[in-house]
């Protein structure tokens, strides 16, 4: 007899449970990883559209996952996180959109990593981030914004009745049309947002759960990403490392709030963490040791105390880093990989935590269906021994072919049976 909705939901809860505790489940289960545009292209819809109309967004995502049927999946609000328009509202220079600057309407957004954090601002970051925030960073990130950089000091406020004449200093034509165009873009975004949690909560009654219910960054991807750029945040180890250690350390706590306050509001425990400048092609091991990995270490023990699951995406190659991960708690991470050796991951981390990913997204773009069976098969006899293996893709599946997806999904149902 065909099982109800309800039940598949209870029996894939179980088996991602499982399969995270190291123990061995019914199957190896499989999730749909930051899909990114592929349901875009699937459901015959643009990038571009799916960045400005949230509506052929989520139903073309719902398509995605009922067809495909994953044990669960990512959230498109996380995976497409903020509007086009509310972007464009910003005039944000962190991102270039779909139909921006010859970037084609079936393309995926383009990231620009910029010095918004300039070398001799560390210290004004570091004795008061807020301020910097919004008087430096924001009119450097959103040119709508940019009349916030005059700002009077807002401190003397402080000083109650004697401080109010600081106000006038805040009232131009200029800085109230900047925060008319915040609002307008806040107002989209929380629109966003609400689409973000129904399409979760229907997705739960056709079946599907949530991985990861928050997404938050490596306190030294924080700064590297979106604040110094990767050319600068490398230079800082050189030229300022304890100007760049004192502000990894600024924001470890922000990135630990930042989940958790996420994970309360969605009330799902899963913490996405994707991991940009920790490889071992960015940084030696001297260079792990010291600047990114004791940060990163906190959060995720942080995390995990909080009764978080923390779910961080090791991209690259992290080879030479897998003895640091044996440190963390056994049973209370997923840990996704890209392109690190999955033989010498299970043999090091097999015993320490859940492990993911690792088929190549140029061999779902370019591959034959019995060259995707071959290597799920060899993923699901090496990775997948014991249990403690969730099948996915290294990384977003934009370009991907749809029947070689629905080819390795259904093999991993049919071959990667324990019981």
């Amino acid at each position: 007899m065909e099982k109800s909705k309800q039940e598949l939901l209870v029996e894939r809860k179980k088996r991602i449970a499982d399969v995270i505790a190291l123990k061995v489940p019914d199957r190896v289960p499989i999730w749909f990883q930051d899909a990114g545009f592929f349901p875009a292209k699937y459901a015959g819809i643009t990038s571009r559209d799916a960045m400005y109309d949230g509506d052929k967004l989520f139903a073309a995502y719902k398509k995605t996952f009922i067809d495909f049927k994953p044990d669960f999946f990512f959230n498109p609000g996380h995976a497409i996180h903020t509007p086009g328009d509310a972007l464009e509202t910003l005039d944000c220079k962190q991102v270039v959109l779909p139909g921006q600057k010859n970037l084609p309407i079936t393309q995926s957004f383009q990231f620009v990593e910029g010095e918004y954090l300039k070398g001799d601002e560390y210290d004004m970051f570091l004795d008061d981030p807020t301020w910097f925030t919004i008087s430096r960073y924001l009119p450097r990130v959103h040119g709508a914004l940019a009349p916030l950089g005059n700002l009077p000091p807002i401190t003397a406020l402080l000083l109650g009745y004697y401080g109010v004449p600081v106000t006038a200093g805040m009232v131009s034509d200029e800085i109230i049309t900047a925060m008319e165009k915040f609002c307008q873009a806040a107002r989209s975004v929380q629109a966003h947002a609400g689409r973000a949690a129904q399409f979760i909560a229907d997705m739960e009654e056709e079946g599907f759960p949530l991985s990861c219910g928050a997404i938050t960054l490596a306190p030294f991807d924080f700064i590297g990403d979106t604040m110094r750029g990767l050319r600068e945040i490398l230079m800082d180890m050189f030229r300022r490392p304890d100007k760049l250690l004192a502000a990894v350390d600024k924001v470890t706590q922000l990135t630990i709030d930042l989940a958790i306050g996420q994970c309360q509001t969605t009330g799902n425990p899963g913490v996405f963490i994707p991991l940009h400048k920790g490889s071992d092609g960015f940084l030696s091991d001297e260079q792990f040791k010291r600047f990114f990995w004791p940060s990163l270490n906190k959060l995720l023990l942080a995390l995990i105390d909080a009764g978080l699951t923390p779910y961080p995406f090791f991209e690259g190659i992290h080879d030479s880093r897998l003895e640091y991960y044996t440190e963390l708690p056994k049973g209370k991470v997923v840990g996704l990989f890209d392109r690190t050796d999955y033989r010498k991951a299970k043999e090091v981390l097999g015993q320490t935590m859940c492990m993911s990913g690792f088929m190549p997204l140029s061999l779902l773009q370019t591959g034959t269906v019995d060259d995707v069976k071959a290597y799920a098969k060899d993923l699901i006899d090496v990775v997948g021994k014991d249990g403690g293996f969730i099948m996915a893709p290294r990384g977003m599946v934009d370009e991907t072919k749809p029947e070689l997806i629905k080819a390795w999904f259904d093999f991993t149902k049919e071959y990667g049976r324990y019981i």
